[in-house]
């Protein structure tokens, strides 16, 4: 059998009468972008959050409300803290009262008249801890005389609103063993009680004088 030499290149080849195909090299693929490379990783972590969004239940959420309130509470206290004691005048003379600092600065507040001397801090804060926006609330007491009450106290709030209820709704109630009477505190009665209470005896006690007549001759 005749045998047809053999071709170079890409052409058919022939041995002893047998055809060979000729060799064609491997398709190649582009390679993916590498967005396609992080799916997987897209997928377990959307999985993830679909998980733990399943296990988040009310009680969940009111703890972490809680801890917040009480991150903010901590923060009030530190700040409350750093502030410097307030100097005071009544009666010629001057003193710092550490006190006045402890109250929060642009707070909303209510006078409460008529307090017994059986109520002290905690009854007055009981009184008014219902209302949300509560601060804090003081009974002023004698400095001498075994600390007995003056008659009357402050209530501090941080929002208008609960101010506005607390005077409507607790107005006349018994606090103690007395009716407690209430008004919005003016500013001189938030920070200098004795001065208020020293320029409201000498109103009492001034008369109203006579109006002299000029006679024009």
């Amino acid at each position: 059998m005749a045998v047809v030499p053999s071709t170079t290149g890409d052409s058919a080849t022939w041995h002893s009468g047998q055809y060979t195909s000729p060799t064609v090299p491997p398709p190649v693929y582009p390679v993916a972008p590498t967005i396609y490379s992080s799916f997987p990783q897209y997928k377990q972590a959307q999985e993830l959050f679909q998980r733990d969004a399943q296990s988040i239940n009310p009680e969940a959420l009111e703890s972490v409300k809680a801890a917040i309130a009480c991150s903010e509470i901590e923060h009030k206290t530190e700040t409350f803290n750093k502030r410097k004691p307030i100097p005071r005048k009544a009666a010629g003379q001057t003193w710092v009262d550490p006190t006045l600092a402890e109250w929060p600065e642009n707070d909303y507040r209510l006078f409460c008249g008529n307090l017994g001397n059986e109520v002290n801090d905690d009854i007055l804060s009981k009184a008014f801890s219902k209302y949300p926006f509560f601060n804090r609330a003081k009974v002023v007491r004698e400095k001498r005389l075994g600390g007995k009450t003056k008659g009357y106290g402050f209530v501090s709030f941080s929002n208008q609103a609960d101010l506005v209820a607390a005077l409507k709704e607790m107005n006349g109630k018994y606090v103690g063993n007395r009716p407690i009477q209430l008004k919005k505190s003016d500013w001189k009665a938030r920070t200098d009680t004795e001065a208020v209470e020293t320029q409201k005896q000498y109103s009492q006690k001034k008369t109203k004088r006579p109006r002299k007549s000029v006679l024009h001759k």
